[in-house]
């Protein structure tokens, strides 16, 4: 199946199967998995038609179903810029040390 070929409302049936097709695997009612997700019986109902939700019912939902491992695609993985990475090499950059010994016979000057 090509999803990029479905309407948004094909792909909220899709997600609304999903969810349903998982409740009932894992031996659930309405009832029971909306309460453990916090939402009323009428609004996993809602996500399970495929309706118009809000994101967070949908990730109530998976976190009960043991299913949030599919929002990892979104991930951003954290990248660092050129100048970033320019300036932490310089940070690191070996500095000047100086002798102790020279320090000793150089007291500081009176000024």
């Amino acid at each position: 199946m090509d999803i990029t070929q479905l309407s948004d409302m094909a792909i909220l049936r899709m997600i609304g199967d999903f969810v349903k097709k998982k409740r009932i695997a894992i031996q659930k009612t309405q009832d029971q998995l909306a309460e453990e997700a916090g939402m009323s019986r009428s609004t996993l109902s809602l996500l399970e038609r495929g309706e118009k939700v809000h994101l967070l019912t949908l990730i109530q939902a998976l976190r009960v179903l043991g299913e949030l491992q599919l929002l990892e695609a979104f991930e951003v993985p954290q990248q660092i810029s050129p100048i970033e990475y320019i300036k932490l090499q310089k940070k690191h950059e070996r500095q000047r040390v100086r002798n102790a010994d020279m320090a000793a016979d150089n007291p500081p000057s009176e000024w």
